[in-house]
């Protein structure tokens, strides 16, 4: 059943977003190619060719009219692959100075074993000899990304959920990540993502806040909602910048949820216990309790469609002003003669 609520108009959310940016609060999607979006965000006349939809076309050029309208998008794709240089200057070309990128970093320092699926091919189910290893991420990741230094918003260490063959105990990765964090090369906003809800400990916190990095309040599957992560002892907002991103409703697998809704047109499960917890965060922030900074992601597995996500939190925070009444008709300045 679709959502009867705020939907996404472009010109509206285009001066929502822009308001909000200027108040040092940037909210994107994660990642940006969905042809579902085409007739709300994107202009579906732009991506054809010869009548047909050509998606080389969407996919090469759709950045640009994405960067017209959001501040802000989370990559994805970097998570996948160490970014090439190219690649990192093809996207900065088609965003505006201010455009901030927020990249997730690659899973090859976050993965330390890599799982039995096929893209990972003979490394599948294989020891990660490269996790949470420093000058691999410096040289790799960071490299490329120096050239746009200024326009990277965040970096964000997404840890999939740890087997207890990985970690026997929370405090071992805590103290693991606390070695790798002290290492790493300063002046960029780093940002940690966990999918282990017994690791968000005091000492998890503690860490974070001893480096100046960022938790991400995520919205996942087996994690606790948002609002109950920012509950807890030490997670408040803190750190150099709040980052939230969310994924999915706690409870929902992920393959069911991008099976129900795509292809991500409309809202298809509204889920407003969620919706609060992102609004009261953003109100935080521009309360100015916490760091005065924030970067928030919306995906499509939320609610079924991040574009209409982003219109209800936006109306609910940035409410644009009412149309002014038309001017009183002057009253004459002399009595009409008979």
């Amino acid at each position: 059943m679709a959502d009867e609520g705020s939907r996404f108009e472009r010109t509206r959310a285009t001066r929502q977003l822009a308001q909000l940016a200027g108040q040092g609060v940037f909210l994107g999607t994660s990642s940006w190619k969905y042809p579902g979006w085409c007739g709300t965000l994107y202009t579906d006349d732009r991506y054809h060719f010869r009548g047909r939809f050509a998606e080389r076309r969407f996919e090469a050029g759709c950045l640009a009219e994405y960067a017209e309208v959001f501040p802000t998008v989370g990559v994805d794709a970097t998570y996948y692959r160490f970014p090439e240089p190219r690649t990192i200057e093809e996207l900065a070309a088609q965003a505006p100075p201010d455009f901030r990128f927020s990249f997730k970093v690659t899973a090859d320092i976050t993965l330390k074993h890599f799982p039995s699926l096929p893209r990972f091919g003979p490394r599948a189910g294989q020891p990660n000899p490269r996790y949470l290893d420093v000058a691999c991420f410096a040289d790799n990741f960071l490299g490329p990304c120096r050239p746009i230094a200024s326009r990277v918003g965040v970096l964000m260490f997404e840890f999939s959920r740890f087997r207890p063959a990985d970690y026997a105990r929370g405090r071992d990765f805590v103290a693991a990540l606390d070695v790798f964090l002290g290492q790493l090369p300063a002046g960029w906003c780093y940002a940690v993502e966990i999918r282990n809800a017994t690791f968000l400990q005091p000492a998890y916190f503690e860490v974070l806040a001893r480096h100046g990095a960022s938790h991400v309040f995520n919205s996942w599957q087996a994690m606790p909602p948002i609002d109950e992560q920012w509950r807890l002892a030490g997670s408040r907002l803190t750190q150099p910048c709040a980052v939230a991103r969310l994924l999915l409703r706690p409870g929902r697998e992920y393959a069911e949820a991008v099976r129900r809704f795509q292809p991500y047109r409309e809202i298809r499960d509204p889920y407003p216990e969620g919706r609060a917890a992102a609004i009261h965060l953003i109100r935080e922030v521009l309360a100015g309790r916490g760091s005065g900074r924030a970067f928030l992601y919306v995906n499509n597995r939320f609610e079924g469609s991040a574009l209409h996500t982003i219109a209800a939190l936006l109306d609910a925070i940035v409410p644009e002003p009412a149309a002014p009444l038309p001017a009183p008709t002057p009253l004459p300045t002399s009595l009409p003669r008979d």
